[in-house]
């Protein structure tokens, strides 16, 4: 059976203007095998969506390191999810201000339809979440787009795994430290 590469649109968050993170998951999700169409930073909620319709990514990843990442991812996810988007989404990066894990926004984020939340850095889990979403290609039999990858192993339903940080260290290298989904 062939397999195919998942089809991923990567995005910043409405109030990020930072660009270094979305490069460097280009080249990560690149790296990976995947079909890469970003929309950069400062991108609108209504934007997002009209950008799911056609063609439809297998995968939406949200990226923020401007420590806003958990209020606009929620607002992002929410307006997927009322246009009626059933794709896997997933939200990662520095995604609060106080500069650690918030366990209560992580919950609203995935009670909201996010797939997935990853922590500033953890790249393994975005690697493990994405690989489950390596589809069979059509041609070759029925496989459709699963509407959510099982859990990483090792981890709680659908929340990935904490792994080791990654340094931030310029160049094609896996992931920086922040650039996580």
């Amino acid at each position: 059976m062939r397999r195919r590469s998942v089809k991923v649109l990567l995005t910043g968050t409405a109030s990020d203007s930072h660009t270094w993170n979305l490069v460097y998951l280009r080249l990560f999700l690149e790296e990976q095998g995947h079909e890469v169409t970003g929309l950069g930073p400062c991108v609108p909620d209504e934007l997002l969506v009209a950008a799911c319709a056609e063609p439809r990514p297998d995968l939406v990843v949200i990226s923020s390191v401007n420590g806003h990442g958990y209020r606009d991812g929620l607002s992002a996810v929410r307006a997927l999810r009322a246009a009626g988007v059933q794709v896997p989404v997933v939200v990662g990066g520095k995604l609060g201000v106080a500069g650690r894990a918030d366990e209560e926004r992580r919950n609203m984020l995935l009670e909201a339809g996010c797939s997935a939340v990853f922590d500033d850095g953890d790249v393994q889990a975005l690697r493990a979440f994405t690989a489950a979403l390596v589809l069979a290609d059509p041609a070759d039999d029925d496989a459709a787009p699963m509407a959510v990858p099982p859990a990483v192993p090792g981890s709680a339903e659908r929340v990935p795994v904490v792994s080791e940080r990654v340094p931030v260290v310029p160049a094609r290298v896996p992931v920086a430290s922040g650039a996580v989904a």
